[in-house]
């Protein structure tokens, strides 16, 4: 019986340590406890429902982000659009259609070649070790293997990295856009490059 009220009375003041306590060291283990449900628990488990390794990417550029109202941005791009095939009113039917800007957190899915179309927003490996996001504007097949081009929102033209993506350096298309949240991911990043120097 000793060992079962000790038991209890242990288990209490964990629970205080971790709800309640405002010291520094509950402060310190709650993060540390976070991180890990979110890296081990979340964060695998939204890939395998969404069916891609990396479910989540934060954006780190200002590439698809469109400074002004639909109308007024398409007038600066239609060209660089409609050499793509792409018109107006197919473009405002695409995913994320407004684009998005540095700070923003993406959900993706992952999709099956050629599953994705043009007009998509896809996550891929580029040069850098983080992923480029950019929409897709053009997709063929040869000789039954699919491959993707891309370009941001925001760019006046491709770059090289961009012009044939393989299927093996694609990552997901995005799903859904959560303004602002990516930032958490981004300051957390600067800081730990910060530290490494």
């Amino acid at each position: 019986m000793a060992t079962g009220g000790t038991l209890k009375r242990a288990a209490r003041r964990f629970w205080n340590f971790v709800w309640n306590d405002n010291s520094i060291w509950s402060w310190i283990f709650n993060a540390a406890l976070a991180f890990i449900i979110i890296k081990f628990l979340v964060y695998p488990g939204l890939g395998l429902v969404l069916h891609t390794q990396s479910p989540v990417v934060a954006v780190i550029s200002d590439s698809m982000r469109h400074n002004d109202e639909f109308d007024k941005w398409w007038e600066s791009m239609e060209k660089t659009y409609t050499s793509f095939n792409i018109s107006k009113d197919e473009f405002k039917s695409f995913t994320m259609s407004n684009g998005f800007k540095r700070g923003d957190l993406i959900l993706l899915k992952g999709k099956k070649p050629d599953d994705i179309q043009v007009g998509d927003v896809l996550v891929f490996k580029g040069t850098t070790p983080e992923p480029v996001i950019h929409r897709v504007v053009k997709k063929w097949n040869d000789g039954g293997k699919y491959y993707l081009s891309t370009k941001g929102d925001a760019n006046a033209g491709q770059r090289d990295e961009e012009r044939e993506i393989s299927e093996n350096r694609i990552v997901g298309t995005g799903w859904v856009k959560v303004p602002y949240l990516g930032y958490v991911k981004i300051i957390f990043t600067d800081m730990i490059n910060t530290i490494r120097g």
